[in-house]
């Protein structure tokens, strides 16, 4: 069974640093697209940032320069560097990972239960 888990979430002061870290377990699959959304409250879930097998990464214009993806394809995780977090920053932050079963032989989109970051003084 292929579960995605968030961790790193927590409350940070305006202008400060947080980490996210999602582990994708399970067995008979291959990663491709890994990616973080987010979703404030009352508003609809939108991309953060994604990024390839191969390392290419993709930024939503409000994140650029402060926030950064990256993975361990040996550790099947994907992690998310948020600095100069602001107010509006605050928001669930959910993983997200296309995967390749390979006894089904077909691509499927799997999330994260989200974790919640806070940004406030």
């Amino acid at each position: 069974q292929v579960q995605l888990v968030e961790s790193g979430g927590g409350l940070v002061q305006p202008g400060g640093s947080l980490r996210l870290s999602c582990v994708v377990s399970g067995s008979g699959f291959s990663i491709n697209l890994m990616g973080w959304y987010r979703q404030a409250p009352g508003k609809q879930r939108d991309m953060v940032a994604t990024i390839s097998t191969g390392g290419t990464t993709n930024y939503d214009d409000s994140v650029k320069g402060r926030f950064t993806i990256s993975r361990d394809n040996a550790k099947n995780t994907v992690y998310l560097q948020m600095n100069s977090l602001q107010p509006e920053d605050t928001a669930v932050y959910f993983c997200n990972a296309e995967l390749f079963d390979f006894r089904l032989s077909y691509h499927r989109t799997y999330w994260g239960k989200g974790a919640l970051v806070t940004v406030s003084s």
